[in-house]
């Protein structure tokens, strides 16, 4: 299987309808560009899913490497949130936060417009990377990324974090993006060996750095 040395960044959590502007502008106005300053961070990818009565987000970050994460640049950031970060950091909840190694990249090496992911155990690994190389040669794949969480360089604990409440990280990730919907829907049937329920989700915002 491709294998790459690059790093990721996940984040989730859900963002209520009377928050949802004032976080989307501080999100595309400010901290998508903020954290694209911070040496390594290569892209910046904002998806939404509703979940029930709020809006789930899913941000998905490109990194130069794996130690990005845990990079003195970094947590000097994450040590000095902005006033509008303190104020939306405490409103945003079912928080979960994690990052560290692409471990598996295949595909077409570009980019859909849906995409669903996949919590699991890292103990899992080898039968969800033999599962992401069935899934990759399905028609309408753009791409599937297998991916594990640094548990040591995400569970750092920064200013940022002590603004929010209940975070949670993840062991690994299974991110498959297609041209449609509907090409993801037999990756629902992964929720039986899912650490929680896989959730499809659409791109709304992407901020790439420059070259």
């Amino acid at each position: 299987m491709p294998q790459t040395n690059s790093g990721f960044l996940a984040i989730f959590s859900d963002v209520a309808s009377a928050d949802e502007t004032d976080y989307l502008h501080w999100l595309t106005r400010e901290h998508a560009q903020e954290r694209l300053s911070v040496p390594g961070f290569l892209a910046m990818r904002v998806f939404r899913a509703q979940a029930g009565q709020a809006a789930r987000f899913f941000i998905f970050y490109r990194l130069a490497a794996p130690g990005v994460v845990a990079s003195e640049s970094y947590l000097a950031r994450l040590n000095a949130p902005t006033p509008w970060s303190q104020r939306i950091m405490p409103k945003l909840t079912n928080f979960v936060r994690g990052g560290g190694a692409i471990v598996d990249e295949m595909g077409s090496g570009g980019e859909g417009m849906v995409a669903a992911t996949v919590l699991f155990d890292a103990t899992a690994m080898e039968g969800f990377r033999a599962a992401s190389a069935e899934i990759a040669a399905a028609d309408k794949l753009a791409a599937v990324r297998v991916l594990q969480t640094s548990a040591a360089g995400t569970g750092i604990q920064t200013s940022e974090k002590s603004l929010r409440k209940g975070d949670r990280s993840f062991s690994a990730m299974l991110l498959i993006e297609a041209l449609d919907e509907a090409v993801l829907a037999p990756v629902m049937m992964l929720a039986d060996a899912a650490s929680e329920p896989p959730q499809i989700y659409r791109q709304i915002f992407a901020l790439r750095r420059d070259a």
